[in-house]
């Protein structure tokens, strides 16, 4: 069996679905997202029993919100970075930072209008990931999760040997964020995030796979970064 890459769009956010010789789930959009997510495993004909691990890349609400139901539908064990998996299990609140103008109106908007609205179960983390890396070979998938801070300090990505960047909000592809694929329009620490993308760029990415938006080709990340 050769890697597949299934997108599925849970809420405001994709999440996405590693299978080769194991299965992983990457994220776990909105919250009250389950029954979305059950009927869009059928159509891809994926046994939710199949998926081993789940793969937070970082810990918003459009991205943890509807991980403790998956969890119980999958048995798959949790992995967050170790900065971030309080957002999960004691549900701590942090606001994105806007950038730019664009940024920070989004940023104050969200915060002001839909936080209050949003409520996101708890779950337990079952692996704390505190390392540059980590292979994905125990799990079936040829790649491995890389540490990406910027976006927010514990933000994680997926790089496989294919090419394939499963990156989370590093970059964004969709209104309202973005008219086009770029740099997240969110971020903790943006020289940081630059600095991230540097790395990933020199690992011979081919394709970018963003939360908010379709994939995309590296070199447009490479020139959002070229300058700074």
């Amino acid at each position: 069996m050769s890697l597949a890459i299934h997108t599925l769009p849970l809420g405001v956010a994709n999440v996405f679905i590693l299978q080769d010789q194991g299965t992983v789930l990457v994220d776990c959009g909105a919250p009250k997202k389950i029954e979305a997510f059950i009927k869009q495993l059928a159509a891809a004909r994926i046994n939710p029993r199949d998926i081993q691990l789940i793969i937070i890349t970082h810990g918003h609400w459009d991205h943890i919100g509807s991980a403790a139901a998956i969890k119980q539908l999958t048995g798959a064990k949790i992995l967050m970075h170790q900065k971030e998996r309080k957002w999960l299990e004691e549900l701590y609140a942090s606001p994105p930072q806007g950038v730019g103008v664009w940024g920070r109106f989004l940023a104050k908007t969200m915060v002001n209008l839909m936080a209050p609205f949003i409520h996101v179960p708890s779950a337990a983390v079952d692996i704390g990931f505190d390392a540059d890396e980590l292979s994905l070979a125990d799990y079936g998938i040829a790649g491995r999760i890389v540490y990406t801070p910027g976006h927010t300090a514990g933000s994680i990505s997926v790089l496989l040997d294919s090419g394939e960047a499963i990156v989370g909000d590093m970059a964004m592809n969709s209104l309202p964020m973005r008219l086009s694929p770029g740099l997240a329009v969110f971020a903790d620490n943006l020289p940081q995030l630059i600095a991230s993308w540097r790395m990933l760029l020199s690992r011979d990415v081919q394709t970018i796979y963003p939360s908010h938006g379709g994939p995309f080709s590296p070199e447009v990340m490479r020139r959002a970064v070229s300058g700074d």
